[in-house]
């Protein structure tokens, strides 16, 4: 998938947090917890030459290459966001959710695309959701499909939410 799709995605993931500890819409909280949302989303991507995240963060991106460390294994990986999971349990408790939650939701979108992810890194076991047939293609009319959908939704979840409140 690609960045934008995740960074929307990671925005979803990051609105339902706050939703939940019922943050107020207009507030330094709200406004950091959405941002770490739509940078956490495509964070996972940071092993991809070429990616945004992999210029953004191009010292980390440069270790991972020569560690050679394929897309979608490691960053990608359970025990990966076990290590995130460590590093980030000092923030705020709804930021540090919506970090891990935007974080996780790369690798769950991942799990549409043909290739799959690895998971269980470093086992090579690669997983997907979708049969090969149905699989959405990175950069494909299903992935636009998608990332209109998460748009629609980081718009409509909020409104919702807050004027039912």
């Amino acid at each position: 998938m690609l960045q934008k799709t995740h960074s929307a995605a990671g925005l979803v993931a990051a609105e339902c947090v706050l939703m939940y500890y019922h943050m107020p819409v207009f507030s330094w909280e709200s406004a950091a917890g959405l941002m770490i949302g739509c940078i956490a989303g495509p964070l996972a991507d940071v092993d991809k030459k070429g990616s945004t995240m992999a210029k953004v963060l191009f010292p980390l991106s440069a270790v991972l290459r020569v560690l050679k460390v394929k897309h979608r294994t490691m960053t990608h990986s359970l025990l990966f966001m076990a290590a995130m999971f460590a590093l980030s349990i000092s923030l705020p408790e709804p930021l540090f959710w919506c970090f891990m939650l935007a974080y996780a939701s790369h690798p769950l979108i991942d799990l549409l695309n043909e290739q799959g992810v690895e998971l269980l890194w470093p086992l090579p076991i690669k997983f997907r959701l979708l049969p090969k047939f149905l699989a959405v293609d990175t950069g494909s009319e299903m992935e636009t499909a998608i990332r209109y959908l998460l748009s629609i939704l980081s718009v409509v979840l909020p409104v919702r939410y807050y004027l039912h409140m």
